[in-house]
């Protein structure tokens, strides 16, 4: 997910980039079967906060409504405390998103939110 996006360069970045916000480990694969605790234990994210350059990126034509711009910040992104507590709060935001899915407004951005869950299979 861009959560800002820079147009020049700032600082010691010269070049245009973008704060990105995505995820490292991917939840596991759940069934009806397995018990609450089973199902809280798989569905654990963790999440990376970074700054990637503008030629990195791929748009892709998904939309997801989860936002992040409260959470993560210019100021976050160099100081590693606070780094790590923007990647604390991102968890709980994507976790909370995992777990309640059918909470979209609308059929397009569901299936961005679909497509943002499911780890890439190259």
């Amino acid at each position: 997910i861009v959560v800002k996006a820079q147009e020049d360069g700032f600082g010691d970045r010269k070049f245009s980039y973008a704060i990105v916000a995505g995820i490292d480990r991917y939840p596991r694969r759940v069934t009806r079967a397995m018990g609450k605790n089973k199902i809280k234990k798989r569905t654990k994210i963790k999440p990376f906060v970074k700054a990637v350059n503008y030629n990195h990126i791929m748009p892709t034509r998904y939309v997801v409504d989860i936002d992040l711009k409260k959470v993560v910040d210019e100021e976050a992104m160099n100081a590693p405390e606070a780094r790590v507590e923007s990647r604390k709060t991102i968890k709980k935001v994507f976790e909370d998103r995992y777990l309640n899915q059918g909470a979209g407004k609308s059929e397009k951005k569901a299936a961005g939110v679909q497509y943002f869950f499911k780890k890439l299979r190259f």
